[in-house]
């Protein structure tokens, strides 16, 4: 849910424009990787959703889904997703939900002029060289140990917006913002994807994109913004 691999082309020169060699890029909110998967050099990507980190540790490791998963072993996974291989599980419940929203409703086109499921297959494995050597961590941001003087990107959960399904418990916003005032004071870069942010914070970077996140909604506005700390 809200990819960034639209707008990656745009932000990623900001993020790495004083990039030093051998410095690390970490991103504590790693989602699909589809930010991390166009840096080079020492990355680590986190995230607190362990099928998903173990979906993306297993692709980086060469591990590919299926070509073809049917809407009853997507009902299948979703009801017995505990007792279902950890990567296996993330695949279907990202890859194959709607708005990529945990088990969220399977996707699939009713006029049949689309393979939702082949086109996801495709996806991971175009995607998949890139994620080699990229350090996957199963850990909340606030556990997160992040090498000294790195260069930080995040993509939290948005104020008033969808929930994301399959975590535990709600996204403390205000802690957040502390957090990454926290981690300038130590010597980090840090940038922060969002539609607002605290007074201190610097928008550096703002495009009106689409915004779809369930089928019935269809299609919103809304402009995304990238902050930074001085």
């Amino acid at each position: 849910m809200g990819s960034k691999n639209r707008i990656a082309k745009h932000i990623l020169p900001i993020i790495l424009k004083d990039r030093k060699p051998d410095q690390w890029y970490v991103e504590p909110f790693v989602g699909g990787a589809n930010m991390i998967d166009k840096v080079d050099g020492k990355r680590i990507g986190a995230d607190i959703n362990r099928y998903l980190v173990s979906l993306l540790k297993s692709l980086s490791e060469g591990w590919l889904p299926p070509k073809k998963i049917t809407l009853g072993e997507y009902n299948y996974a979703k009801e017995n997703y505990k007792s279902l291989d950890e990567h296996y599980v993330g695949y279907v419940a990202f890859q194959l939900s709607y708005g990529s929203m945990w088990f969220g409703s399977y996707r699939r086109d009713n006029e049949g002029k689309r393979d939702y499921s082949l086109e996801a297959y495709r996806n991971v494995v175009k995607q998949a060289p890139n994620l080699k050597d990229v350090e996957f961590i199963l850990s909340s941001y606030k556990d997160l140990e992040i090498p000294y003087c790195s260069i930080i990107y995040c993509d939290p959960p948005y104020a008033n917006t969808a929930k994301y399904k399959g975590n535990e418990g709600d996204f403390n916003h205000e802690e957040f913002w502390q957090w990454c005032r926290d981690k300038k004071a130590e010597g980090h870069t840090i940038f922060i994807s969002e539609y607002n942010a605290p007074e201190d914070f610097e928008c550096v970077w703002k495009k009106e994109v689409n915004s779809s996140l369930t089928k019935d909604t269809g299609a919103k506005k809304a402009t995304e913004k990238l902050f930074t700390l001085n």
